[in-house]
């Protein structure tokens, strides 16, 4: 979702900093880069853990939540390309999939903003479906068991080094778009590209 189908990477990042504020501390944009795309109890987590600050998963994941529904209302687009690229998985009669490490909370509001209806998807799983998250690669199995589909059968459009990892050990193919990682750190996955709206036929005929 993240990074594939909406940027919100500025206001997750700008939520976390704001409730570690509240907590009477200071962290940094660059502190959230490693967790990127592993989920927010490894996103708000792992800062935690790097300046050794006591961390309150649910409540202080809940507060970050609060901040970032505040933050985004109104400001959210679609990446390029999202709308359309759905649109033809649809006309090609494929079964569509958002796997996100995020809450269901996160996930419903980026959906909301960006104006796309859950009736698109054939399942949602997010992080609180699965036990280990990224790079692990149990996210997009559970996707491809909730489509009734072999994960050797499936494209997985990934933004994050993690979850180019996840989507290869899963045993799929992996269109991976740099909106968050250079080409040469998201090298493992079959095809590189800006966006959605610039990916290559043979991705989807392959």
């Amino acid at each position: 979702m993240d990074g594939v189908l909406v940027d919100s990477e500025e206001y997750i990042r700008r939520a976390g900093i704001e409730m570690f504020n509240e907590k009477g501390y200071k962290v940094s944009p660059d502190d959230f880069l490693p967790f990127t795309g592993m989920g927010e109890n490894r996103y708000l987590g792992g800062v935690a853990e790097k300046h050794n600050i006591q961390f309150n998963l649910e409540a202080d994941k809940a507060r970050t939540y609060e901040i970032y529904a505040d933050l985004v209302r109104g400001k959210l687009d679609p990446l390029a390309g999202v709308h359309q690229f759905i649109a033809i998985c649809r006309e090609r009669g494929l079964k569509l999939a958002v796997a996100s490490s995020a809450d269901p909370v996160k996930v419903n509001i980026n959906l909301d903003e960006i104006g796309l209806e859950r009736s698109l998807f054939g399942a949602i799983v997010t992080g609180l479906d699965i036990e280990h998250k990224k790079p692990a690669p149990d996210i997009f199995l559970k996707a491809a068991e909730c489509l009734e589909v072999s994960p050797e059968c499936c494209l997985v459009v990934e933004d994050a080094i993690s979850g180019v990892a996840s989507g290869k050990a899963a045993g799929t193919k992996v269109l991976a778009l740099t909106t968050s990682f250079s080409q040469e750190e998201l090298s493992g996955a079959d095809w590189i590209t800006s966006t959605l709206a610039t990916a290559s036929n043979e991705v989807l005929d392959w």
